[in-house]
């Protein structure tokens, strides 16, 4: 299992094929899911080549959006992994595992694995974070510029019905990530709360 060489050949793909329209789902989405990735693993215990299968899903898990469309980019994602990765030696059992994260992912998260777990926890970090409004903001400016959302009251609503709904999976994150979220989630319905006057 060559890492190293999938890792190479997928940034470029990223790097030479997504939209600039993608805002939030751009290569810096990626390597940030990437970079939490790595952290849970080590916080939750994950070890040997479990950790590489996790790591490969990071990188893979929204390159489906190289199609340039948001509905059904995880199911493009896994298409993209099966076809290249063989040539990388990942085996048939290696790839089911990663296809399995990525479609996890897909909202509302499914997760049926601690593997499962982390890359659904990574993928939506952001959310008890600090950086949760600016990152929020570039994925507002995606929604405007592939015309998913109307304007900034139908997106504070849709954040608030979003963070209302999402749990993360990991203890890790369960204790780390969901104080803070729920702290946005308090101001972001006080927010919409002055909407109706």
């Amino acid at each position: 299992m060559d890492y190293r060489a999938a890792k190479h050949f997928i940034l470029a793909k990223l790097r030479a094929e997504l939209s600039d329209k993608l805002h939030y789902h751009g290569l810096h989405h990626t390597l940030d899911v990437l970079r939490v990735s790595k952290a849970l693993c080590e916080s939750e215990g994950v070890q040997g080549r479990a950790i590489t299968l996790v790591k490969t899903a990071a990188l893979y898990h929204d390159c489906g959006f190289v199609k340039n469309k948001h509905a059904g980019h995880e199911y493009e994602g896994c298409l993209i992994a099966r076809a290249s990765l063989p040539g990388f030696g990942y085996t048939h059992e290696d790839i089911e595992a990663i296809c399995g994260m990525i479609m996890a992912t897909k909202i509302p998260q499914s997760p049926s694995n601690l593997l499962e777990e982390i890359i659904c926890d990574a993928d939506l970090d952001y959310l008890g974070r600090p950086d949760f409004y600016p990152i929020g903001l570039t994925l507002f400016e995606e929604m405007i510029a592939y015309q998913l959302i109307g304007g900034e009251h139908a997106w504070n609503r849709l954040q608030v019905s979003f963070l209302g709904a999402h749990r993360f999976h990991t203890r890790t994150n369960r204790t780390q990530r969901e104080p803070v979220k729920q702290q946005f989630l308090q101001e972001l319905k006080g927010l919409v709360a002055t909407y109706e006057i």
